[in-house]
Formats: structure tokens, sequence, C-alpha cells
């Protein structure tokens, strides 16, 4: 086998390092992100979408997805989404049990919906702050249940009780600057204990069938006593 000359070998490893110098100092931006490019570990500027250039080697980019909906998921878990999504709630029950104002207990489950606003308040001013942003929901979520009787809770209150949440939630991601922007709270389903559920069911088909009574008698009404009395 014949010896490769040393002057090809030098060759082949400065190509090497040229083709590796120029991978790591390029890199691109997708239209809904921003990078946030550090130098030694500290944030020297941010960048827009497109394809970008870096110190190689000194400088690392963090690609966040500023244009993106994010989420987070209480009481249950979306294990396959798509035209007939899948969920799973068994794991994730103590997330979704509260206590309402008349010391009654409902299963709350809900999303929250969001987007990053401030990359470098999102990355740096919370540490852990997917933690501390679900272990905020659950606390805002578990006050506002807290000051609703059980039947606001699961039935007329339920619009009350995003827009009262998403409200407290944008304050205090504001006062932690979390550089998050709270774009919904949404109750995605609320319920009683399943041991109480049948006799709640009965106790709302009653009450459902006493109001339809109650208009049906009010139409009667309505049109009966004027023809008497006229």
């Amino acid at each position: 086998m014949p010896a490769v000359p040393a002057k090809s070998i030098s060759t082949g490893v400065i190509a090497l390092l040229i083709v590796g110098g120029l991978l790591s100092t390029f890199y691109q931006i997708q239209p809904e992100e921003m990078g946030v490019v550090l130098r030694f570990g500290r944030y020297v500027r941010t960048t827009e979408p497109g394809l970008r250039a870096k110190l190689p080697l000194i400088e690392t980019v963090i690609k966040v997805p500023v244009q993106r909906q994010l989420k987070h998921e209480f009481g249950f878990r979306t294990v396959e989404a798509g035209v007939r999504s899948q969920f799973s709630a068994r794991q994730f029950a103590d997330e979704a049990v509260m206590l309402t104002g008349d010391l009654n207990v409902a299963v709350v489950e809900w999303i929250v919906q969001y987007r990053v606003s401030d990359p470098i308040q999102y990355l740096f001013k919370v540490r852990n702050l997917d933690d501390t942003f679900r272990a905020m929901n659950e606390a805002v979520m578990r006050e506002v249940v807290g000051d609703r009787t059980v039947t606001e809770v699961l039935t007329v209150g339920r619009q009350d009780i995003e827009t009262s949440v998403q409200q407290q939630l944008q304050v205090l991601a504001g006062q932690y600057e979390m550089g998050i922007t709270v774009e919904q709270v949404v109750l995605q389903d609320v319920n009683p204990p399943d041991p109480v559920k049948p006799s709640w069911d009965e106790v709302n088909q009653a009450q459902q069938q006493r109001d339809r009574l109650i208009d049906e008698a009010r139409a009667e009404y309505n049109a009966i006593i004027p023809r008497a009395c006229g």
C-alpha cells in the first residue's frame, strides 16, 4: 500500500477545519424564531430570521419560537393530536381536583396558551420557567375557583373564570419578568368528581326541566291572558 504524502494529509486536515469552521459559523433562524447569541455564556445580541453568522467556537445560539403559540395542559395530557385527539387524565388528577368557595369539589381541566414576547427575559430572568409558570397556573386557578360556588364553576361561571385566570397570570408574568404574553385560558372540561357525578347530573336535569316548564307556562300565560282581557 503506497504511503500517503504528508502534504496531502495536511491539506485534508485544513480542508476539514475550514468546512467545520463554516458549519459552526453560519446558522439559520426560521421565520417564527429569534436567535439569542451568547459569547462564553453571556448574552451579546439577538438575530432576526434568515441566514446568520456567529464567531465559531466562542459563540452559541439559542433559537426561541417567538411567533409560535405555546401551551400547557393541566389535569390531562394530549396523547395524540389529530381529527380525533386522544387524551389521558388518570395520571394528572391532582392538578385538576379543586375546592370551591362553598366547600364542594370540582375537577377542572384547562389549557393555557401563550407566546414569547421577550426572548431575553424568557431565557434568563426566571430559573426553570416552565415549572414556575405551571405552578403559577395551578395557584391562580385554585384561587379563582375557590372564590366561586360549585354551580358557578360547573355551569354559568366558566367564561368568567377563564378571563380572570388569564388576566391574573398576565399580571404575575409581568411582575416576574417572564417575557411571555398569556393569550388565552380555556377550560377543557369541568365536572364534579366521579362518585357524585350521577347525582349532579340528575339535579342538573331536574333544574333544566324546571326552567323549561317555567318558560312554557310563561309562553302560555302571554298567549291566553291578553285574549281574555281583550
